[in-house]
């Protein structure tokens, strides 16, 4: 089993005691270290290999989401898990490719379904690459076929409610609740497939469903109980998109 390089980044220490039993108890992490601020934390980071951080936003000096935005530029980027007791961030921790983001307080049963997905990333990333080059979706007038694992699953795109990138896949969101599909491919790949007149590329890490928004500003769409920000390159095309929409 591949286990997880894992530090625990928190100012409170109660916080920060219970991230690293929680990291402690699950068989797939390893606990590397543990820091009361982003600056001996981001030492650590440059000094040996981390896969994953757990990180606190609301820190003095360096704050989580400064720490976020100057590890997203080195060389060997770990991925982040957002742990804060305020959910404004949310639309922040996008904007730095965040995996997850835990909102305090927290049990395990909810950490260990976001190590869950960390660990999928990790697996999916790190599989070796096929001997040949192949292509990974295909598409019609009414599926998406995606290549999952070793075979390609057909998913409708009426079913469709938004796509994430995260890195070097995308997971695929669908209706009814249903669990998100992972693919290792890239969202430029389906951007450039999907039909504009049905998805919009609205953030670096979003294509959404055009028919399933619900609700939009100038800055964010509503896609039933989630709400994706619009990056700023995007915004000219969304603005244009929002006028007639209105």
């Amino acid at each position: 089993m591949m286990k997880l390089n894992c530090i625990a980044v928190d100012d409170e220490p109660l916080a920060l005691g219970l991230v690293c039993s929680f990291i402690e108890r699950t068989p797939f992490l390893q606990l590397a270290g543990r820091y009361a601020n982003a600056i001996d934390a981001l030492k650590a980071i440059h000094a040996g290999k981390t896969d994953l951080v757990y990180l606190d936003i609301q820190m003095p000096d360096l704050n989580g989401m400064e720490l976020a935005r100057v590890i997203a530029n080195g060389p060997e980027t770990p991925r982040i898990i957002f742990t804060t007791a305020y959910k404004q961030f949310s639309l922040e921790g996008y904007k730095v490719d965040a995996l997850d983001y835990l909102l305090k307080p927290f049990n395990y049963e909810e950490f260990l379904r976001s190590a869950t997905k960390a660990q999928a990333y990790f697996e999916l990333v790190n599989k070796p690459a096929a001997a040949d080059v192949e292509e990974t979706a295909y598409f019609d007038s009414r599926y998406l076929f995606l290549k999952v694992e070793y075979q390609f699953v057909r998913i409708a795109l009426d079913e469709i409610l938004y796509i994430e990138g995260l890195k070097d896949y995308i997971k695929v969101h669908l209706k009814n609740d249903a669990k998100p599909i992972m693919s290792l491919t890239s969202l430029k790949a389906l951007e450039e497939k999907l039909s504009p007149r049905r998805f919009m590329r609205i953030h670096r890490s979003y294509i959404v469903a055009l028919d399933k928004i619900t609700a939009m500003t100038k800055s964010a769409v509503q896609i039933g109980a989630t709400s994706i920000a619009v990056g700023n390159q995007y915004k000219d095309e969304f603005n244009r998109f929002l006028g007639k929409w209105l």
